[in-house]
């Protein structure tokens, strides 16, 4: 400690996710990875991977920002959050 400071290190994603990761956290980001090697393997270029169970998919980067993409407002996850009292600005 040079400054006479406490130093740590953060994983921000998980912070502010609000927890350690889970095994279902791992075993996404091990598939992830893993797909990204493979799409690079088989000379993909300009793309990303995307969960779309029950494979992770390679998505063009054009596609994937070529339109905005909205979550319904009568999906069940936007019902809950509004349940628990979580507001979008639109009430």
């Amino acid at each position: 400690m040079l400054t006479g400071k406490e130093a740590r290190t953060v994983v921000l994603g998980h912070l502010l996710r609000g927890g350690t990761p889970t095994a279902h956290d791992r075993l996404l980001g091990t598939r992830f990875g893993a797909a990204a090697v493979r799409a690079i393997e088989e000379g993909f270029d300009g793309v990303m991977v995307a969960l779309n169970e029950p494979r992770v998919d390679y998505v063009p980067l054009k596609e994937a920002i070529g339109s905005m993409r909205v979550v319904p407002l009568d999906c069940d996850t936007v019902m809950t959050a509004r349940d628990i009292g979580i507001s979008f600005g639109d009430g």
